[in-house]
């Protein structure tokens, strides 16, 4: 099965770019969670953070300079299909937040029921 995002890199998928490196490309996702979340994603495929340290460094990096930009925001890469990932393709989520937006967490208080910390 072909990657989407690699054919997003490669300008061939459909997407909405938010911003451009030379190796890494920002993209609001099809579903977001708040608004002006976005998927950031390394031009080169690696599965996921653990696969090339380097990779994964520098697509935290950019994720870390959209962040920078913002009063408040979660951070989320998964790794593996029990962690929730579901595109093998690395991408680190930035996901703007403010007081009140409704959105929880695995582990805040709304969802934590019996987990241990």
């Amino acid at each position: 099965m072909p990657c989407v995002f690699c054919a997003i890199v490669a300008g061939e998928g459909p997407a909405v770019v938010v911003r451009e490196w030379d190796d890494v490309i920002a993209i609001r996702p099809l579903r977001p969670v708040t608004s002006g979340h976005v998927l950031v994603i390394p031009h080169a495929h690696v599965a996921d953070l653990g696969d090339d340290p380097s990779v994964s460094a520098r697509a935290m990096t950019c994720a870390a300079e959209l962040a920078a930009t913002l009063p408040a925001a979660n951070v989320i890469t998964s790794k593996g299909s029990a962690a929730t990932q579901t595109v093998f393709h690395l991408h680190v989520h930035v996901v703007p937040r403010c007081e009140g937006d409704g959105l929880p967490l695995p582990w805040t208080p709304q969802q934590t029921t019996n987990h241990a910390a």
